[in-house]
């Protein structure tokens, strides 16, 4: 045991076995509005904080947004994905700093850099600070600063889902050999995940799937990997007594181009489905101006059938989703799919697609439909459209589904239960 007295010399280990912990979160971009990783930090942060650990985060750009009582550190970048200042030109005296060149390189390039240096900023942060912690836990950014960090406190990582498969579903999408040479290019940072999260003890992730096709890609063992379920907000997500269902509206939370959200098969089911009775679908977020979702709407004459809703607050979108008489989750894979959970905890019938984890969040308790199959996709929401009956059925069901097996207390305590096992192989 003589590692615990290097890092942790105020800590014996039956504080370490069975006390409040000394967590510290990385996340390099965690800003709940950028998608499923900064739901992570959000709310893993908060559950852990109410089970009476002490909890930091360090943090890449934009605001992380956490409760006033989580400490956050933002190790100073160039912020270059700010969308006010976007790509710009960096000083020369923040050049001389060799990780923002090396983030400025990265970038003019067509490449992703920010986990490889949010990982060498994180480690310079803490090589201070490691006896304050009891655990480094990241989010996925899988960088070799995780390496320097894993050599001096017991160090996990979450992977969400792998990476791998966002990047075979762009290049195939690609329409050119020089736009799959850009795809490729930016997804160029997957070697370096791979790499040190097979250099990881203890893995997280966060469904049976997910653990499949990262143990497959990554080719790290199973035994490594730690299945920890995320949890849904229910204090936000809810149903709203009062607020009247439209028969005739399907919501979906996602508006990218990404090919891996499926969103143009959705529309191609909402166009099939209109020929035969009135249907809406609205649409939280912004397209891409001139993408392919905007080129779609036109080419299939149905702008007045679809609304963007922009940017939306948490509570806003729980207003949507209680107007809403069925949630579409039409992504072609998730490892999760914190949208479909979502959507069943404002009680909201969901029709998903079987891509990647998504039948382990909706089991039987909504529709589930092949992945990148637009007319099953049209059959069930018409289904659901037309008998009032079975939506609210599948809207209850899916209530008490996530209830019961996705909270984020449950959570918590299965990732501190993971923390414990860590720190116990580490020292």
């Amino acid at each position: 045991m003589k590692g615990l007295q290097v890092s942790n010399p105020d800590r014996s280990t039956v504080d370490l076995a069975s006390g409040p912990l000394r967590i510290c979160l990385l996340s390099y971009r965690s800003n709940p509005h950028c998608g499923g990783q900064g739901v992570y930090i959000q709310n893993l942060s908060r559950a852990l904080k109410d089970l009476g650990h002490h909890v930091e985060v360090v943090s890449g750009p934009p605001d992380p947004q956490l409760d006033g009582d989580i400490p956050v550190f933002k190790p100073k970048c160039l912020d270059l994905y700010n969308p006010n200042d976007l790509f710009r030109v960096p000083s020369l005296r923040e050049l001389a700093n060799p990780i923002n060149l090396a983030e400025w390189l990265g970038v003019c390039t067509m490449g992703f850099p920010e986990p490889f240096t949010f990982g060498l900023r994180a480690f310079l942060f803490l090589r201070g600070r490691f006896r304050h912690y009891d655990i480094v836990h990241d989010n996925q950014s899988l960088s070799y600063g995780l390496m320097a960090i894993k050599r001096f406190i017991p160090t996990i990582a979450t992977i969400h889902h792998p990476i791998t498969v966002d990047r075979d579903v762009a290049v195939r999408e690609a329409v050119s050999l020089w736009r799959k040479a850009q795809v490729m290019r930016w997804y160029s940072f997957v070697g370096m995940q791979k790499r040190v999260s097979r250099r990881l003890a203890r893995i997280i992730t966060v469904s049976e799937r997910a653990k499949q096709d990262i143990s497959h890609e990554f080719r790290i063992s199973l035994d490594r990997f730690v299945v920890v379920p995320n949890g849904i907000d229910t204090r936000l997500f809810r149903p709203i007594p009062g607020l009247e269902r439209d028969q005739n509206r399907v919501i979906v939370t996602n508006s990218a181009d990404m090919p891996l959200k499926g969103l143009h098969y959705l529309l191609l089911a909402v166009k099939e489905v209109s020929i035969h009775r009135p249907v809406n679908l609205v649409v939280i977020g912004t397209p891409r101006e001139n993408g392919k979702v905007v080129r779609l709407i036109s080419d299939l004459e149905m702008g007045k059938l679809v609304t963007f809703t922009g940017r939306v607050s948490g509570e806003e979108l729980v207003r949507h989703y209680a107007r809403a008489w069925v949630a579409v989750v039409p992504s072609l894979y998730e490892g999760f799919g914190l949208p479909a959970g979502e959507a069943m905890a404002c009680g909201v019938p969901v029709i998903s697609t079987t891509g990647g984890a998504l039948p382990e969040v909706v089991g039987d308790a909504g529709v589930l439909v092949p992945s990148g199959d637009p007319h099953a996709l049209a059959r069930e929401i018409a289904a659901l459209l037309n008998y009032p009956g079975r939506a609210r059925e599948l809207g209850e069901a899916g209530y008490r589904r996530v209830r019961q097996y996705f909270t984020w207390q449950r959570a918590a305590q299965r990732t501190v239960e993971a923390y414990r096992e860590v720190i116990r192989d580490h020292y």
